[in-house]
């Protein structure tokens, strides 16, 4: 999936939201796919303003795949609410329902009274089937992607900027290098932070990352990876020796990701510059997916990487990738295999 099509699915969350929040609803939902966080934003926004607090009683009904079906769910939906303008059924796990293609008489006729709403959790409805176009013709089908790891960080500020708060372009690289692709702790992780803010602070900086989160200043995979980028090997082989100790604090396979794409960033500078007009500093940051503040960094690094060099270490970090996950590791401990990538990426 690419970005175009994943920035085309948080536009279309938005717009769902803003009709949502706006008290305009769709006879039902099939939100999918392999972000479950923002149905889980539509669907609570739905519960919070579909129906008043007299009104939930009757008239709100909340069930698991796993523990009805498909005709259970029909039947259900074509009641008629209490007391109340409609009634609001909620199907989470909908991926476990058995044959979802007994609900495409229903998304043909919907009950005009009552809001459907289908979660299928990491899964998606067959777009070729006439189930999904019946249901996309007579309601709203909202398919959702997860987010490539550079588009963390951006997604971050823009999270934060829609709670009033900022964050300093280290910390927002901590978070996104500890929480990874998966919103739904990065949220928590975000809350957790603007909640513990100091009274008055309206910018997250790394201290409080550090004190809050317990994700280390000085060690962690985005310092380790700047260590790189200017060559200090004394930093860099602290760093190594510090994830060695922690093994479980510090998984091999997250650490290796984050080389991956440190240069693959870089990679990223290279072919823009090579390809005739050069590009602004801002085109080439957005090129690279990194924040402008962290283009002095990556100047450092292309001058320490040139091309064939950076190649080369993306080459290395694949074999030791490879090797951390067979036998050929042999007897070596996470650390020690790290400990002789890093050196061969310097060297």
């Amino acid at each position: 999936m690419g970005k175009r099509e994943i920035e085309s699915s948080i536009k279309s969350f938005e717009a769902i939201l803003e009709k949502i929040r706006s008290g305009i609803f769709e006879p039902f939902y099939v939100l999918m796919g392999e972000e479950p966080y923002y149905s889980d934003i539509i669907t609570s926004e739905i519960l919070a303003r579909a129906l008043n607090d007299d009104e939930r009683g009757f008239n709100q009904l909340i069930i698991y795949g796993s523990d009805t079906t498909p005709a259970a769910v029909v039947e259900a939906s074509r009641r008629f609410p209490m007391l109340a303008s409609r009634q609001v059924v909620v199907v989470k796990e909908a991926q476990l329902l058995g044959k979802p293609d007994d609900l495409e008489h229903y998304f043909n006729k919907p009950m005009p009274t009552t809001l459907l709403v289908l979660c299928f959790t990491n899964k998606s409805l067959d777009k070729r089937t006439t189930l999904y176009k019946a249901a996309a013709a007579k309601g709203v089908v909202f398919e959702s992607y997860p987010l490539y790891d550079d588009m963390v960080f951006p997604w971050i500020e823009r999270y934060l900027k829609s709670k009033g708060v900022s964050i300093s372009p280290e910390a927002g690289m901590m978070m996104a290098d500890y929480c990874g692709t998966e919103l739904r702790k990065l949220v928590l992780e975000l809350d957790k932070l603007i909640t513990n803010l100091p009274q008055g602070t309206k910018k997250i900086e790394s201290i409080h990352v550090e004190e809050n989160i317990g994700i280390s200043r000085e060690y962690n995979v985005f310092e380790l990876t700047k260590a790189l980028s200017f060559k200090d090997s004394a930093k860099a082989f602290r760093i190594v020796r510090h994830f060695g100790a922690s093994p479980r604090q510090y998984p091999l396979v997250v650490t290796m990701s984050a080389l991956f794409m440190h240069f693959a960033r870089l990679l990223k500078y290279h072919a823009s510059l090579s390809q005739g007009a050069k590009p602004s500093r801002g085109d080439l940051a957005s090129a690279m997916g990194v924040n402008p503040y962290f283009m002095g960094e990556y100047d450092t690094a292309a001058r320490n990487y040139p091309l064939i060099k950076c190649m080369e270490a993306i080459s290395l970090i694949r074999r030791y990738d490879s090797k951390s996950k067979s036998s050929q590791r042999g007897e070596a401990e996470d650390g020690e295999l790290l400990s002789e990538l890093i050196f061969k990426l310097m060297h």
